[in-house]
């Protein structure tokens, strides 16, 4: 399939959904404590999307039965809610998505519970920080793999981390899953050229341990080989049309993080 360039109208639309799953990743961070299930969170997160005028684009994606993922610990990510309680210093990754009028939006984020060991605090911490050098490596004009190439740059500067090889970000637009796939590792400089209307998730998944996972049983969870913890966060951004990024999925479009890569989001979808 072809990449899907949007303009500004249809981009409108793709901020609302955004937004919607930003504010339902919010309202988790919120609620999320020790003792509760998996599936409360779910219930929790299909309450905030419903009220917010959208649709699950997980719940019946492939047969996937709930509307949010949530792994824990040596999961990384496609874990099912269930009954499982979530306990104190648990890594918990949370994945949503949304659809509004058609378009999507996906993010995710990875959270300690409780008191949290300090090796896995700072593998959220590079994970997420390795997520925003992917987006602000994105700029028009640049090549896709410049966004892989910078994650991959980051996380090696802190540290022995494992970064997935079969999973990576992808396109996003009138299907959650599009062209191009988003590598999180590689050279700079090759790929499809980033240009205004091109929507990407940007997703690093990274591990205390082994880059090599199994798929579990169910069809869905992806666990570490060596049962290293992992961590898992997204977000979707766009390139607008003056040339300029905006993180859709992100309750201000990204401005706070990318300003510190001196980088200055578009205000066309503000």
């Amino acid at each position: 399939m072809a990449i899907q360039i949007k303009d500004l109208d249809q981009l409108k639309v793709m901020r609302r959904a955004g937004l919607l799953v930003g504010q339902t990743l919010q309202v988790m961070r919120e609620n999320i404590k020790a003792g509760m299930t998996t599936d409360a969170l779910d219930a929790i997160a299909a309450a905030n999307i419903k009220r917010g005028g959208g649709t699950s684009n997980f719940l019946g994606y492939h047969g996937y039965p709930k509307t949010i993922c949530v792994s824990i610990n040596d999961e990384i990510v496609h874990g099912i809610p269930g009954p499982r309680i979530i306990n104190d210093g648990d890594v918990v990754s949370i994945d949503c998505g949304a659809i509004i009028d058609g378009w999507h939006g996906d993010a995710a984020f990875s959270i300690g519970i409780g008191t949290v060991d300090p090796a896995d605090q700072k593998l959220m911490d590079v994970c997420e920080e390795s997520m925003w050098a992917g987006i602000a490596a994105g700029k028009n004009g640049g090549r896709l793999s410049d966004i892989g190439h910078a994650i991959e740059q980051y996380v090696n500067s802190q540290g022995k981390y494992g970064i997935l090889q079969e999973y990576g970000g992808h396109g996003i637009g009138t299907e959650m899953h599009q062209e191009p796939h988003v590598l999180n590792f590689g050279k700079a400089g090759n790929g499809p050229e980033i240009i205004p209307g091109l929507a990407l998730a940007i997703e690093p998944m990274i591990t205390r341990g082994t880059h090599k996972t199994k798929v579990l049983a169910d069809d869905w969870t992806v666990v570490t080989n060596d049962k290293s913890r992992g961590a898992h966060f997204e977000n979707s951004y766009v390139i607008c049309p003056d040339g300029k990024p905006f993180v859709l999925t992100a309750i201000d479009g990204g401005k706070s993080e990318l300003s510190r890569f001196g980088v200055e989001i578009s205000d066309l979808l503000a």
